[in-house]
């Protein structure tokens, strides 16, 4: 597996992973936005063999002091096989050399898999934005790791 910063040729790819994952995908106006990047932005990709369908991909944005995960897809058949913990650690990795101080994120309480991951990596339950997620009106359980490798 590889990881790299997305290129505007992945954005197809990212759309489906999108739509796979999540019940409120984002646009892929959005998506390519992100792409498109700038500094504080980050889109990763991890691909595997030639011809293989995209593994997964991570969206995070750097500012003030702390990196922000957006977003964490994995393809299905891909899931526990190492893809998002070598994203979750790419992300950190680029946060700590743009001086973030800690990563934030939120995720699904009843995303027991998730939550396993982001704790296993070393984030820690920090709070709750209840409703925050509108196709169900489910908390988001808020997430914060220290900067550094776990």
């Amino acid at each position: 597996m590889d990881l790299r910063p997305a290129v505007p040729s992945d954005l197809a790819a990212i759309v489906a992973l999108e739509r796979a994952t999540f019940p409120r995908p984002w646009s892929s106006s959005a998506l390519a936005e992100e792409i498109a990047g700038g500094e504080g932005r980050r889109l990763e990709v991890a691909t595997g063999a030639e011809g293989e369908p995209l593994a997964g991909y991570l969206c995070c944005r750097a500012a003030a002091g702390e990196l922000q995960i957006l977003s964490v897809a994995v393809a299905v058949v891909r899931r526990r096989a190492g893809v998002g913990t070598a994203l979750l650690r790419s992300a950190l990795d680029w946060g700590a050399e743009r001086g973030c101080r800690r990563a934030v994120l939120e995720v699904r309480p009843s995303n027991a898999a998730a939550i396993s991951l982001y704790v296993g990596l070393g984030f820690q339950a920090a709070g709750r934005r209840p409703g925050a997620y509108s196709d169900n009106g489910e908390d988001a359980l808020i997430m914060i790791h220290p900067m550094g490798r776990p």
